[in-house]
């Protein structure tokens, strides 16, 4: 893969660049029409139903990527030949029936899990669902107080762990403190490998990603280089969950927590 410079010029250095400053474990695509897609996302021209469509797009080739590190188990399986066809006298003749030839085959090992951060890694599900079909799907909600630790308000991971290896899904990573919470909360579910694939992330969220999960691996599309003092990374895609789903942002996160949990006060 090759990477892009702060102006958007190709370079020849294969991920040497992003490996040498934050390890191995990240994989940067720097395919150039990933590069024009993320262009749509951040673009605050483009409304939601195209953000949407590409976002998918974008996912699909992340993970893509990411999938490739998934192992294979040999099967055997049957494809139908198709009847064999004679030229008798110039009168055309075949079998009776197709016929069954056996085939050596691969097929994925492990067991799946997709781990949408709600709202907006739910935009990622669907792409995801199209290269492993037959992966689980458990949805874990967060939230951000500013100065604060996230807040968990829902969380379906089944009480057993039956998956092998996890993907974590979320398009925007800015201080990294929700997706880390995700990540200690998978692992004290017991699954044994995490993945993460996001579309956009601030060096200094991956860095801190990778100094406390240095066994996680991550897929990510672009890196950006500034965080604001509020935790907003710049130029960014702006929210992406109000960009997909045509909202407005919340001007109080606490209008998420269930009535009786909000804080009272006084007339």
């Amino acid at each position: 893969m090759c990477l892009k410079t702060m102006t958007g010029e190709t370079t020849d250095n294969d991920e040497k660049a992003t490996t040498e400053t934050l390890g191995e474990k990240v994989h940067l695509s720097g395919h150039p029409v990933l590069a024009h897609k993320i262009t749509i996302l951040r673009s605050s021209q483009t409304r939601s139903g195209t953000f949407r469509a590409v976002l998918r797009e974008v996912t699909y080739h992340l993970a893509y990527e990411a999938t490739s590190r998934l192992s294979t188990r040999p099967i055997e399986v049957t494809v139908p030949v198709p009847p064999l066809k004679k030229d008798v006298n110039g009168e055309h003749t075949s079998a009776a029936a197709t016929t069954i030839h056996y085939s050596h085959g691969q097929k994925l090992k492990e067991s799946v899990a997709l781990i949408p951060i709600l709202r907006s890694g739910l935009g990622m599900a669907d792409a995801m669902l199209e290269l492993v079909p037959n992966a689980a799907v458990h949805h874990i909600g967060m939230y951000k107080v500013l100065g604060q630790n996230p807040v968990q308000y829902f969380n379906r991971l089944p009480r057993q762990c039956t998956a092998d290896v996890a993907y974590v899904l979320d398009p925007v990573i800015q201080t990294s403190s929700t997706v880390m919470s995700v990540l200690s909360i998978l692992k004290k579910w017991g699954v044994s490998q995490i993945n993460l694939v996001t579309v956009l992330a601030s060096r200094q969220g991956l860095q801190q990603i990778i100094e406390a999960h240095p066994d996680v691996t991550i897929t990510v599309g672009t890196i950006d280089e500034e965080l604001r003092e509020d935790g907003v990374v710049l130029p960014g895609m702006g929210d992406a969950g109000d960009r997909l789903f045509a909202t407005d942002e919340l001007e109080d996160d606490e209008a998420l927590l269930h009535p009786s949990k909000r804080k009272r006060t006084m007339d």
